[in-house]
């Protein structure tokens, strides 16, 4: 059975039920789950469409008029920061003739004007002016279409769909842990893109899991403890002994550091680094002397946070490093990262550019050719789906996350049958 999305892209729902339904537990996912451009084209509709999706930090829309766009496939969004000082967002298409808006990626406007034929709308959405229209034209009935928008913790999180899914447990889980590092007053020291040749997947895939670690990211290594739980059975008596340490430190300064319960959904825990570490530099020292919040001493571990389908965090007590991925096509992926510090740092003085980036950038470097290459290979006619590594856990929470998202957008016929009655 074809069907048609949005008017323009098929999908063979068949096809597509024979890649999802040989998906098995414990193991990399079927090939056409990577590879096929029409399952993108239903991942696009069935997963982004229907999400929470990680667009910036408050502080990137900080004054009245900044604005930052963002594509979702075909769909781009403004989020905008208006007079009244609340943050908005709304689908970046004119409602005259569709044309798109706001054309850079970010920017300040008084006023949001088409470029085509310079419709102008207020940063709440208000149709302001349209020229030489007819007196029986409802500007009231014209306004832009909105985009739902939430803030937790600084962090602004967008949805395009009809009634998204609840941020209730989300916001509650995670706002302790985030809190104290006080995102909402910080500014952005530095951004990088990456496109990176891959399947949006394989790049969420490589980020959870640290096995690649040791053998990769020599830079990483130098600072991050690469156990994900703070008993994980596989540590040795070191790693237990510095967690014993550090958990007793951060229980005195009330501090959460234990795994939150985020399901498939979300995860949200602090670790610390290795030990006489306390930043991803070089050489583990503070990245920022000013640090975030109400700390006064540095060594407070990373509050690593994921949340599906698009976004890692890392929120140490000296900055904040925000990591967004957006799909393009079903082989390309952009990963955008933000390094951000405190408000009033002065650059140069409290830091460096090159010191604060240097271990992210070159991770995500290294991250870009094993997702590039990763990629290549499941196009092979020899792929098969392998075996997950213990260690590995968080790829099968993800893909496990990922089947219920797509089954319940395109189910299987004896459900859509009972669904349909």
């Amino acid at each position: 059975m074809i069907i048609r999305i949005l008017g323009w892209a098929d999908v063979d729902i068949d096809a597509l039920r024979t890649a999802l339904d040989q998906r098995a537990r414990g193991r990399s996912l079927p090939q056409a789950l990577y590879a096929s451009p029409a399952v993108f084209e239903a991942e696009l509709e069935g997963v982004f469409a229907r999400e929470w999706l990680f667009a910036c930090n408050a502080c990137e829309i900080r004054s009245p008029g900044d604005y930052l766009t963002l594509d979702i496939g075909r769909d781009s969004v403004m989020v905008v920061r208006g007079h009244d000082l609340e943050i908005r967002a709304f689908h970046n298409t004119c409602r005259h003739r569709g044309s798109r808006i706001c054309l850079a990626e970010r920017g300040n406007a008084r006023r949001l004007v088409c470029p085509y034929h310079q419709w102008t709308y207020e940063l709440d959405g208000r149709l302001f002016r349209a020229r030489q229209m007819p007196p029986d034209f409802d500007a009231a009935e014209h306004g832009l279409r909105p985009v739902h928008v939430e803030v937790i913790g600084g962090l602004v999180l967008v949805s395009i769909a009809a009634e998204p899914p609840s941020l209730r447990k989300f916001r509650a889980a995670v706002s302790p842990y985030i809190t104290p590092h006080a995102p909402q007053k910080t500014k952005i020291a530095h951004v990088s893109e990456l496109v990176e040749q891959a399947n949006w997947k394989l790049v969420i895939e490589n980020n959870r899991e640290c096995y690649h670690c040791a053998g990769t990211h020599p830079e990483l290594m130098a600072t991050l403890v690469d156990f994900a739980l703070p008993a994980d059975a596989a540590s040795d008596p070191a790693h237990q002994a510095l967690m014993q340490t550090s958990a007793t430190r951060w229980q005195a300064a009330s501090l959460p550091y234990l795994p939150a319960d985020g399901g498939t959904e979300f995860r949200c825990i602090r670790l610390p680094f290795k030990d006489g570490r306390v930043s991803f530099t070089p050489d583990g020292s503070p990245a920022c002397r000013r640090l975030l919040g109400g700390f006064s001493e540095p060594d407070q571990g990373s509050v690593r946070m994921f949340r599906v389908p698009n976004s890692w965090h890392h929120f140490l007590s000296d900055h904040i490093i925000h990591c967004r991925v957006m799909p393009q096509d079903a082989a390309s992926t952009v990963l955008r990262t933000t390094w951000l510090v405190h408000e009033d740092a002065v650059e140069g003085v409290d830091y460096g550019v090159e010191n604060l980036t240097a271990v992210w950038k070159a991770t995500n470097e290294q991250d870009r050719r094993l997702a590039e290459n990763n990629q290549r290979g499941v196009l092979s006619r020899a792929y098969v789906p392998g075996p997950y590594n213990p260690s590995e856990f968080m790829l099968t929470d993800f893909n496990d996350w990922y089947i219920e998202k797509m089954n319940a957008a395109y189910p299987p016929p004896s459900v859509a049958a009972a669904l349909s009655r």
